[in-house]
C-alpha cells in the first residue's frame, strides 16, 4: 500500500535514499506510465522505495485563475498510483513561499536533504523551481556533486500525437472518451464515496449516486452510459450526468448516476464510475416531467450501448 505524506514536516528525513520522480501526473497516461515502469524497475534494482513528489493546488492551479481542468480528481491519482506499485506519494503544498523557491534550493532542500534522492526520473520538457527557472541540465549538474544519477524520458508517441495532459484534456472535453481511454492506456474512471444529494431523482423514479467533483474537471458536461464497481461484487451498468443540474439551479459540480437493476443501500459506499460513451450534453428542463422524459430515451441509449 503506497504511503501519503503531506508536506516535508510529516515526511521526515530518510536515511537510505530513494528513487524518485517530480511531476503533476494528472491523467497517469500511457507517457506517465512508461516513466513510472522505469521507476519501479530501478527501485528494485537499487533495493530502494519509490516516491512521486507533486503538489496540491497543481502549480497553473495556484498562477492562473482560470487553470486547466483536471482529468482526475486527487483522491483517483492516489488510486492510480497504488496500482503502478509506487511506495511513496509526498504532497507539497504549493503555495507563495514555495513558489518562490530557487531551483537550487528545491533540489537542496527536497531531493537532497529530506529525501536523499539517489536516482530520480523526470519528463524531457521538466521545468522547476522559481519562474521555472530550473531544467533537465541544472538537475544533472547539482546531482553529479552528490551521486544522483539523473535520467528524463523520451515523449510518448501514439498515432503520431505526442501523448499529453493537455491533448486528454482536449478529448474529454469534447466528449470524445474512445481517443482519451487509448492516450490514457486505461479506462476512464472515477470514483468516490456516495454521499446524500437532494434526493430528487428518487422521486421521480430516477435514484442516483452522487458523488462530489472538482470545479475544474476536464470531462464534457453531460450525460454518460457508465459502468459502476462497489456497489456488490458484481459490475452495473448505468446513465450518469456530469454538471451542474442546471434545472435545479445547481451550483456545485456533481457525477450523479443511476444504476440499473440496483435497488440496495448505496450510500457511503466507495464506488467507481467508468465513462464509456458520451450520450449528449447537459441541458436545462422546463420541468421535472421533461426532465423525467429525457432520462427515459437517455436510459435506454445506455442499455442499447452495453446490449
Amino acid at each position: 500500500m503506497m504511503k501519503l505524506t503531506r508536506g516535508l514536516k510529516h515526511h521526515g528525513t530518510t536515511t537510505h535514499g530513494c528513487v524518485a520522480s517530480i511531476g503533476n501526473f494528472d491523467g497517469l497516461h500511457l507517457g506517465h506510465q512508461k516513466l513510472l515502469s522505469h521507476l519501479h524497475e530501478k527501485s528494485k534494482q537499487l533495493n530502494l522505495p519509490s516516491t512521486i513528489i507533486s503538489f496540491e493546488p497543481l502549480p497553473a492551479e495556484f498562477f492562473i485563475p482560470t487553470p486547466p481542468a483536471r482529468i482526475y480528481p486527487l483522491r483517483d491519482k492516489i488510486r492510480l498510483l497504488n496500482q503502478f506499485k509506487v511506495d511513496h506519494y509526498l504532497c507539497l503544498r504549493f503555495n507563495k513561499a514555495f513558489s518562490s523557491m530557487s531551483p537550487e534550493d528545491f533540489v537542496q532542500t527536497i531531493l537532497f536533504d529530506y529525501l536523499q534522492v539517489k536516482y530520480l526520473v523526470v519528463g524531457d520538457d521538466f521545468r522547476f523551481g522559481k519562474q521555472r527557472k530550473g531544467d533537465f541540465k541544472l538537475l544533472q549538474a547539482m546531482g553529479a556533486k552528490v551521486g544522483m544519477e539523473v535520467r528524463n524520458t523520451p515523449t510518448c508517441v501514439l498515432d503520431n500525437e505526442r501523448v499529453s495532459s493537455t491533448l486528454i484534456r482536449k478529448k474529454l472535453s469534447t466528449g470524445d472518451i474512445e481517443s482519451s481511454v487509448k492516450l490514457l492506456g486505461k479506462p476512464y474512471q472515477l470514483s468516490g464515496r456516495v454521499r446524500h444529494g437532494d434526493k430528487r431523482g428518487r422521486t421521480i423514479g430516477f435514484p442516483t449516486l452522487n458523488l462530489r467533483l472538482p470545479d475544474f474537471i476536464a470531462p464534457a458536461k453531460g450525460v454518460y452510459a457508465v459502468r459502476i464497481n462497489g456497489l456488490s461484487g458484481k459490475t452495473f451498468n448505468g446513465v450518469a450526468n456530469i454538471g451542474t443540474r442546471p434545472t435545479v439551479s445547481g451550483k456545485e459540480v456533481r457525477l450523479e448516476t443511476h444504476v440499473f437493476d440496483y435497488d440496495g443501500n448505496a450510500y457511503g459506499k466507495h464506488v467507481c464510475i467508468q465513462l464509456d460513451k458520451f450520450l449528449r450534453p447537459e441541458q436545462r428542463f422546463d420541468s421535472f416531467d421533461d426532465l423525467k422524459a429525457q432520462i427515459l430515451k437517455d436510459a435506454e441509449i445506455a442499455k442499447q450501448y452495453y446490449a
